[in-house]
């Protein structure tokens, strides 16, 4: 935890002693306890607290947390991600939240964007995303995330066929074009712009799911 102190200070052992203290405490974890073990005596759930501790520790506006649960058991998961939020609030954060679980994704986040061979097809507030997809790509994400009940039944209504598309090598126009039902030939000529649909609710698509307000064509 202390290390990112000693590149960018205060290079005071007392003062670094004292942040170190602070942020193990801030993530759940005692430093009396914590200060004399090596790190293969900490579990995983522990060692991702202090991963986001030495995060902390330089104070700052924004924090990148790509998969940061995905290797944790679920009910780990839930603690780190309860801890994420009290975070965020307390020290005023802005998390950039990478993740592909669904249900993390909604847990955690204020707005969501859904990203397709690097391109952005989707920007949305998260309840509105998750209630109302505007593009095919979300829809057969949603459409495919697995439920917690043995007897439901997917709810997919597009096929995925052959292999993904290559990312050095994407298709023209839209890049989710070849595995869309909706696609047009005007999908392979043009490549689609993020336009809002509604209120903050912006879609790079020819063709989106819901109808479009008023609001149409102004770019994001």
């Amino acid at each position: 935890v202390a290390e990112p102190l000693r590149v960018w200070g205060p290079h005071d052992r007392g003062e670094q002693t004292l942040l170190v203290n602070e942020m193990l405490e801030a993530v759940g974890i005692d430093p009396a306890v914590a200060l004399d073990k090596r790190p293969h005596e900490f579990s995983g759930g522990q060692c991702q607290r202090i991963s986001i501790a030495r995060a902390l520790v330089l104070n700052p506006q924004v924090i990148i947390c790509d998969e940061p649960v995905s290797a944790l058991d679920v009910s780990v998961q839930a603690q780190i991600l309860n801890m994420l939020e009290d975070l965020k609030s307390a020290y005023g954060l802005t998390l950039v939240f990478i993740a592909h679980d669904l249900a993390v994704v909604k847990n955690i986040s204020d707005r969501v964007a859904v990203m397709y061979l690097g391109k952005l097809c989707e920007v949305s507030e998260s309840n509105e995303l998750y209630e109302n997809p505007a593009h095919p790509y979300t829809e057969l994400l949603f459409g495919s995330s697995p439920l917690p009940d043995p007897t439901a039944k997917l709810d997919i209504t597009m096929v995925e066929e052959g292999d993904i598309p290559s990312p050095i090598d994407p298709p023209s126009g839209c890049r989710f074009r070849t595995r869309c039902e909706y696609a047009t030939e005007r999908c392979a000529e043009e490549e689609p712009i993020m336009r809002k649909i509604s209120k903050d609710h912006f879609v790079a698509c020819h063709h989106p799911l819901v109808p479009v307000s008023e609001m149409a064509g102004v770019s994001a």
